[in-house]
């Protein structure tokens, strides 16, 4: 019986366990799910069979999952028992795939898969029955397991030897007609033949398999003759540079002209690729006019293969480069800035997209975006000398792109580019400042990744100028950094804003003392005070360091350490307290053992009297760092260090600090007795 006053919890308490009540029809499912005893009868299987008895009764008579269990642990059988396992097993497993579902066929492939890898001698004699079973599953009708099995195939092709190759895959597949074959048979036939090339000598290459070849590369489907061109790279390293000018070049030339853009652009790669594989004569009387054909072809209405020409063009135009004439050299330079504006219309020297449909604007933006990660390559084509003349304008689009893809790579790319200009890196910094103030942390992000480095060379005056003469400045630089600055700190990408602090300890080596000193300072000394990210908060901390470290004035160096003392060390919040312990450590890193006792120790040992215990339990964990600093000579320090040491022994409370003063202490006398016994052993060792 129910107590009729309840408090509000139990109330609540109350009607939860009536909700729950409700919910009883949740278990009769989990009843029905439960097995019978007839169920339970079928699965079970008499003790006393041995593994091959069992797997061999179990693909006969048992459920789905058991079969399965079987044909997974198959490879275990074959290292048990390859014999019996061939025998027995396998003709078994042959049996149940005919029927079986694509998750037990899938689970096959990987089995023999394994086999066929294993490194047992006893398998040699039984790969015929095996790559049977893997050769008549690649034409099942699903296609999913049909590649599972092809990929299986193809991988075990590695790690078998020629001669089973040639009678087990290839003659089989030389003997059929191909056209009665079916469409993905045929696509696998592509595959193989691009796989096993690699394991003969170009003869037989060229005797046995080239016809088959050039069969599939004129194939009616347009999928068959684009996977079979894919393959020609393949082949075309399996037979030399002779047999590749005769047999391949001819079909590649047909292959590049080829009604489906599919096929265009399998080829279009593969000529990339094979580039060093072709004499000057033919990369100037074969391969530029195809290239420039396909070019023209592509800007005029095939946006699809566009993607692919645009990513791939530093590596055509280098690969080609040395065989143009000056007027081909010219026509692929033109022709790249028309691609990196795709899409464009210029006014006042900004890009504005035009009205287009938004796939085919994606397209665009794919292209302009590929153009941006090859520019550094381009600027080296084109020779950095004429980078103002012939690419400035170009490249200035490029970072001010109105898609956000386009002017990260541009970004991310920005060092390769400040690197080639070298003495004159100067045409390029208002797109510095540009993408530092960009609308989107991705492309400051991106920026990010290199940008001590751009900086640094893009305020140098060069090898000759000498260590003392003073750096170029980049107009704007420092107004640019700080809003960079304040805008991630304003974000939630707090991962960005600590990079950004990060990049910051290159700026004495970029702006002036008194550049860092009125603009950085007191903005690291704010996010350490209010930043609510500790990690962020802990990178302040450490460019604030640096900053110290490099600042040559004494009044400003001064100024800064009683503020670090005032605002950190004597801080309100304990989060400030712990932050000035994290400086400490720093500091003892970047300044030297003298300079930090001078105007740090005493501050942090004062510490020892914090009334929040976490203070003092990081205090704890610095004492044996903190000793570090002190000179055996410097009575007066050691002493205060002593002094802290016994007042947290004699008057903490928290059991945590004490737990951790304790482990510290232990720790420095158990390395202070291994140092005196290494010492001892020295002194013991005999003269030479």
């Amino acid at each position: 019986m129910f107590v009729r006053k309840m408090t509000p919890s139990q109330s609540s308490l109350f009607g939860e366990i009536d909700d729950l009540q409700d919910l009883t029809f949740i278990e009769r499912p989990i009843r029905r799910s439960l097995k019978t005893a007839e169920e339970i009868d079928k699965l079970t299987v008499d003790e006393d069979l041995n593994d091959i008895e069992r797997a061999v009764y179990l693909l006969s008579s048992g459920e789905d999952v058991q079969q399965a269990s079987v044909i997974i642990n198959l490879p275990i059988l074959v290292r048990q028992n390859p014999a019996e396992t061939f025998r027995r097993v396998v003709p078994k497993v042959r049996e149940v795939l005919h029927v079986a579902g694509a998750d037990m066929q899938l689970a096959a492939a990987g089995s023999f898969l394994t086999v066929l890898q294993d490194d047992i001698v006893l398998i040699q004699t039984h790969t015929h029955s095996i790559l049977q079973i893997v050769l008549l599953n690649l034409d099942h009708r699903d296609t999913v397991v049909s590649n599972a099995w092809l990929e299986t195939l193809l991988s075990a092709i590695d790690a078998l030897p020629k001669d089973t190759i040639r009678q087990e895959i290839l003659s089989p597949l030389l003997s059929k007609h191909q056209l009665s074959q079916s469409v993905p048979a045929r696509l696998a036939s592509c595959r193989i033949l691009g796989k096993v090339v690699g394991k003969f000598e170009s003869s037989i290459v060229k005797k046995d398999l080239l016809p088959l070849i050039r069969s599939l590369c004129q194939d009616v489907e347009y999928e068959v003759r684009a996977c079979m061109c894919r393959q020609l790279e393949n082949i075309t390293r399996g037979i030399g540079l002779d047999h590749t000018k005769v047999e391949v070049l001819p079909e590649l030339v047909e292959l590049a002209q080829d009604e489906a853009s599919t096929v265009r652009l399998a080829a279009f790669d593969t000529i990339i690729n094979l580039l060093e594989m072709f004499d000057s004569d033919d990369r100037t009387c074969v391969i530029f006019p195809l290239v420039k054909a396909f070019c023209e072809k592509c800007f005029k209405g095939d946006e699809a293969v566009l993607a692919s020409l645009s990513y791939q063009y530093g590596k055509l135009c280098h690969g080609l480069s040395e065989s143009f004439t000056d007027e081909q050299h010219l026509w692929f330079l033109e022709f790249y800035k028309k691609l990196c504006c795709l899409g464009l219309q210029h006014e006042n020297g900004h890009c504005e997209s035009q009205p287009y449909p938004l796939e085919l604007e994606n397209k665009y933006a794919l292209v302009r975006r590929n153009c941006a990660y090859n520019f550094p390559a381009i600027v080296l084509y084109a020779d950095p000398n004429h980078f103002l003349s012939e690419l400035y304008r170009t490249f200035s689009s490029l970072c001010h792109d109105p898609e956000i893809s386009v002017r990260r790579t541009a970004a991310g790319g920005f060092h390769e580019v400040v690197k080639l200009l070298g003495p004159n890196v100067h045409y390029i910094h208002k797109e510095i400042i540009a993408l530092l103030q960009d609308d989107s942390l991705e492309v400051l992000d991106a920026l990010l990744n290199n940008i001590q480095e751009t900086l640094e060379l893009a305020t140098s005056r060069g090898e000759g100028a000498g260590p003392e003469s003073k750096q170029v400045n980049i107009p704007d630089l420092v107004p640019a950094l700080v809003a960079a600055e304040q805008k991630t700190a304003s974000s939630l990408h707090w991962r960005v804003h600590e990079k950004l602090l990060q990049c910051y300890s290159c700026l004495p080596r970029v702006v002036s003392g008194d550049q860092i000193y009125f603009r950085f300072f007191q903005r690291m000394f704010s996010i350490i005070t209010t930043n609510n990210v500790l990690p962020v908060q802990r990178e302040a901390v450490r460019t604030l360091c640096v900053f110290l470290r490099c600042n040559r004035k004494q009044e400003q160096r001064q100024e800064i350490i009683s503020k670090i003392k005032q605002e950190l060390a004597q801080g309100r919040s304990y989060w400030n307290r712990l932050r000035y312990l994290d400086l400490c450590e720093i500091t003892i890193d970047l300044f030297s053992k003298s300079y930090f006792c001078k105007h740090f120790l005493i501050p942090a040992l004062e510490l020892v009297n914090d009334p929040v215990a976490n203070v003092r339990y990081k205090l704890c964990y610095m004492l044996p760092k903190l000793r570090s600093t002190i000179k055996a000579t410097d009575k007066h320090l050691l002493q205060q260090l002593e002094f802290c040491v016994r007042k947290l022994l004699c008057r903490e409370k928290d059991k945590d600090v004490v737990v951790t003063l304790r482990k510290v202490k232990l720790l420095d006398q158990k390395k202070e007795k291994e140092e005196t016994l290494l010492l001892e052993m020295v002194s013991d060792l005999p003269l030479v």
